[in-house]
């Protein structure tokens, strides 16, 4: 055990979290947590940017002559989801909670923030991230749009995310591809609306939109190998609002997941083809509309085993796993990684609720595992 874990104050680190649990805020609105956390930056002698990506704060403390630069990385995000976990500390906002574990990610960058700059253990530059809008995948490409590794310049940049189902403390490491790409489209399929007793005076964009749908679940079956791994999720369905009218638009909502690029290329261009064919079958117009760039978030595999060394040495070979588990869940810091090499690992959460269930629960005991672990990498790689 490090001394960092020994002297860690932790009683500061869950304060932070309990603070940021009770006052969520949905993505590129979280200008109170961006408040809370850029006063303590200052407080404790970093250089403060905030409005980065909106609503995003970097912190930057240089100490010595070191000529090596690295980012941390928490989100700060939280998610339209009514809290059902009845904790003494549960959310104040009504239908808005921190059911994916941001507030702690970010609680224990600051607890490691305090303890650096108290500390200045290290020779280099330090740069904090506090990114909105991870949820919906569009935080960092905001921020990095924004002049980020131009205005922060970094060799190497950091992120974690605790993982319900994987044992609680552990760190988990995989060099290579961990996270799936997504990619959420609508497509809008738009014929002619009639009385539901004259469907020959319609074009039905239902019956088109309903035969679109069993035809995209052939992309995956039917042009993926079973050894790769794709998701085509159609999630929203939504057409007409009376059983006796025939509408004129049907919209389609897709989520898709994929693992390499060229399977996501594959797909992707699947769901076009397709859904031209069937609008030229069923005689109805559509329009596709793209979302955010997905990508694959992929670990540089030289730093991520710099980073299980580290691990190790500060918690342990037994706490420390690799190769750990890939989801085919999806991160945005993918999009830091494809700039500068990047490492993401996870730590576990124990038994709990999955991650965006009303029912999840952070495990407080990993608040400062994280915080330790995120100090350990700036004290290393910033000798």
């Amino acid at each position: 055990m490090t001394e960092a874990l020994k002297t860690l104050d932790q009683a500061s680190i869950e304060q932070h979290f309990h603070y940021l649990h009770q006052h969520p805020s949905l993505a590129f609105e979280e200008t109170q947590a961006a408040s809370y956390i850029a006063g303590l930056l200052r407080e404790w002698g970093y250089e403060v940017t905030e409005g980065i990506g909106k609503t995003g704060v970097v912190g930057r403390l240089k100490v010595g002559d070191g000529q090596m630069r690295i980012g941390l990385r928490a989100d700060t995000d939280a998610l339209p989801v009514q809290e059902a976990a009845d904790l003494p500390y549960k959310s104040k906002i009504e239908g808005k909670s921190h059911t994916c574990g941001h507030d702690a990610h970010t609680a224990m960058l600051l607890g490691a923030a305090e303890y650096l700059a108290k500390t200045r253990n290290f020779n280099g530059t330090l740069n904090l991230i506090f990114q909105p809008a991870e949820e919906i995948m569009a935080g960092a490409p905001a921020m990095i749009a924004d002049g980020l590794f131009e205005r922060f310049p970094m060799d190497v940049v950091f992120g974690m995310h605790n993982m319900p189902g994987l044992p609680t403390g552990k760190l988990h490491f995989t060099g290579g591809p961990i996270m799936a790409a997504v990619d959420n489209w609508e497509i809008v399929l738009t014929g002619v609306g009639s009385h539901g007793s004259m469907p020959e005076k319609s074009i039905d964009p239902l019956v088109a939109g309903a035969s679109l749908v069993m035809s995209l679940q052939t992309i995956v079956s039917r042009n993926v190998a079973p050894m790769d791994a794709a998701v085509v999720s159609v999630g929203a369905f939504l057409a007409g609002d009376a059983g006796n009218v025939i509408p004129q638009t049907a919209t389609l909502r897709l989520s898709t997941r994929t693992r390499k690029p060229e399977t996501r290329e594959m797909v992707l261009n699947k769901i076009k083809s397709i859904t031209k064919a069937t609008a030229e079958a069923y005689n109805v117009g559509f329009e596709i509309r793209e979302g955010q760039p997905g990508a694959v978030l992929i670990n540089d595999a030289e730093q991520t085993q710099i980073c299980v060394d580290i691990a190790r040495k500060v918690f342990g070979d037994e706490q420390v796993v690799t190769p750990g588990p890939t989801f085919m869940g999806s991160e945005d810091f993918a999009f830091y990684a494809q700039k500068v090499p990047g490492v993401y690992c996870f730590i576990g959460n124990g038994n709990t609720a999955n991650v965006h269930h009303p029912m999840y629960v952070f495990d407080k005991s990993n608040l400062p595992v994280g915080a330790a672990y995120w100090i350990a990498v700036a004290e290393n790689y910033l000798k």
